[in-house]
């Protein structure tokens, strides 16, 4: 037998178990998850399906988003049927300035507390039950945390503020149809800006709640806090003393945003993308501030 016929087995050998060896080490190499970032770490992606999975799983978003719509179409119709009988009797100055958009969006006043509170338990609960430890581990990336818990809040928060605002102006302008008072239909331009940035203004009333849940990280003091800001300061606003007084009624936050719900142009205030640019700055600085503390302090 010649040499290169005794040397094939040996190589066949030598090759199958190199074949093997590459083989094995292939199959014990973990397979990357192709929407998962390199080094294993969460995407943006995976932090937004999740905090849509609380969001949606939480017990008190759809009582309170039903509640709040339930009390926005009743408090239309109230209202409506009230300014409606109401309206023959007003002198000529007050029916001059009669604002029948205000007069079925006034559910706004408590859709933004609502809101607030909902964006504020989207932080707070999880710090209540301290399952913020675990989100934490799982995706050490604090900025993606809260980023994400925002783009969900609002995605949500927006088109359900959209739904509310038109079912209050639908069932208020009916109503002061209904009674002969003056009233808008949907074509009119001041009737779309009402709704379509009652609906804005609260989806930033949701993130304003967010970024106090962030910083305060207590669901009782969120709410608080969000009391005091949105319906205390604006009901003691006019009985405050001169200057102070009226730079409060026209450059307060939410005060000033809630202009975008108004058909009347008072030449005191801000007008009403004015205003509602007014309230998206004082969100956008609060949310700045939110993802510094979350950054910042532990756990």
């Amino acid at each position: 037998m010649s040499d290169t016929t005794t040397r094939l087995p040996s190589e066949l050998a030598n090759a199958y178990r190199r074949s093997f060896a590459h083989r094995r080490r292939f199959a014990l190499r973990p397979r990357r998850d192709p929407g998962r970032a390199p080094g294993g770490q969460a995407t943006m992606w995976h932090c937004l399906h999740a905090e849509w999975i609380k969001i949606r799983t939480m017990r008190s978003t759809l009582y309170l988003l039903l509640g709040t719509l339930a009390f926005c179409i009743g408090l239309a119709a109230l209202n409506g049927s009230s300014a409606g009988s109401e309206f023959a009797d007003l002198s000529p100055a007050d029916q001059a300035t009669f604002d029948p958009l205000a007069t079925s969006m006034r559910g706004y006043l408590l859709a933004q507390i609502a809101l607030g509170l909902l964006g504020g338990l989207v932080i707070t609960s999880e710090y209540g039950v301290r399952t913020i430890v675990s989100t934490l581990t799982s995706v050490p990336h604090r900025a993606r945390v809260l980023a994400s818990k925002a783009v969900v809040l609002a995605g949500l928060a927006l088109p359900v503020g959209i739904v509310m605002s038109l079912a209050g102006f639908l069932v208020g302008q009916g109503t002061l149809s209904g009674a002969g008072a003056p009233h808008l239909a949907l074509s009119d331009g001041v009737a779309l800006r009402g709704i379509v940035g009652g609906g804005v203004y609260l989806a930033l009333a949701g993130l304003f709640g967010l970024a106090l849940g962030t910083v305060i990280r207590s669901t009782t003091a969120t709410v608080t806090t969000l009391f005091g800001v949105m319906l205390i300061v604006q009901a003691f606003a006019p009985a405050l003393p001169g200057g102070v007084g009226d730079w409060v009624l026209k450059y307060w936050p939410p005060i000033a945003g809630g202009q975008v719900v108004t058909s009347y142009r008072d030449p005191a205030l801000l007008s009403p993308w004015a205003g509602l640019g007014v309230m998206a700055g004082c969100v956008a600085a609060l949310m700045a501030a939110a993802f510094v503390v979350f950054h910042k302090r532990d756990a």
